[in-house]
């Protein structure tokens, strides 16, 4: 295998991993809000978080695309 292929490989396999930890910290934080008494403002703060990570992460690898390029 080309040497290539396994460093897309890893790069794929890298970036579906973070998809599926912000996916399950997202499914985390969904049940603790659910079941515990935080006021409107208070879950508003914690999805904005939540979503500002994901898209500095998105960020993140367009940039470093557009640098490797």
């Amino acid at each position: 295998m080309l040497l290539e292929h396994i460093v897309l490989i890893e790069r794929i396999g890298l970036d579906l991993f973070f998809a599926v930890i912000f996916l399950l910290i997202g499914l985390a934080i969904r049940d603790i809000i659910k079941n515990s008494n935080i006021p409107p403002f208070g879950k508003f703060v914690v999805w904005l978080v939540l979503f500002l990570g994901c898209i500095g992460f998105i960020v993140k690898g367009i940039i470093q695309i557009i640098l490797e390029s």
